[in-house]
């Protein structure tokens, strides 16, 4: 019987993690969800740009319990939570408004290529510089949600390698990241109150295994004489 306790009280507490995390980041990305409720995407895509960089830290902030429930801890959520919105706040929205511009503005050259002679060239190299600029995004929220302190200049040129490196990672990462915007797009109340979590913690853990050459550098042996 005990262990059939242990896998009952186990998916009690993922379920209970999975559910408090959603309310969190609901509450953290308050501007993106007021945008869903009350614009259309296609047309208010400006005000979304706006509003991305302030939701970083409460995703810094789902991160980080992501990672205490994966070494084991499963209480004070909202408590993790909030100190690591207030740790992360400075640096992620910085990292979050400058992945956004990048984005913004490698979707206007692209949109201004289209249909010319030299969007042939033109639109793969944008496509491809925008699918690192994502990547490279994702990857330094989760360095800041554990590392809120590392310079922005460094962590971006870690998560750009990094991202290359583990590209299969990344490539699934970012398919299960925009089946999550797509769902949220579409349905806003069933992506944040169901979904959001256990697709993030797909997200999280294939991003924290790229990181961990910069976030759990092996230490060097010792020089002998």
């Amino acid at each position: 019987m005990r262990p059939r306790h242990d896998t009952i009280a186990a998916i009690f507490d993922a379920v209970h993690v999975a559910l408090v995390s959603n309310m969190l980041l609901a509450l953290g990305c308050t501007p993106l969800v007021l945008l869903a409720f009350t614009t259309d995407p296609a047309r208010a895509w400006p005000l979304y740009a706006l509003a991305a960089p302030l939701c970083a830290p409460g995703l810094c902030g789902v991160f980080a319990v992501m990672s205490a429930y994966s070494a084991g801890e499963t209480g004070g959520v909202p408590r993790r939570f909030g100190r690591t919105w207030a740790a992360t706040a400075r640096p992620a929205m910085l990292w979050a408004a400058a992945t956004t511009a990048a984005l913004v503005v490698l979707a206007v050259d692209a949109a201004a290529a289209w249909g010319h002679r030299v969007g042939a060239l033109a639109l793969p190299i944008l496509a491809m510089l925008a699918l690192l600029t994502a990547a490279t995004g994702l990857l330094g929220l989760v360095t800041i949600a554990e590392r809120p302190t590392a310079r922005l200049r460094d962590v971006a040129r870690a998560c750009a390698y990094l991202a290359v490196r583990r590209w299969y990672l990344t490539g699934a990462s970012l398919l299960v990241l925009a089946l999550l915007a797509q769902l949220f797009v579409a349905r806003p109340a069933l992506a944040l109150g169901l979904a959001a979590a256990p697709l993030l913690y797909v997200v999280w853990a294939n991003s924290r295994f790229s990181l961990r050459a910069a976030l759990d550098p092996r230490p060097t042996a010792p020089q002998t004489t």
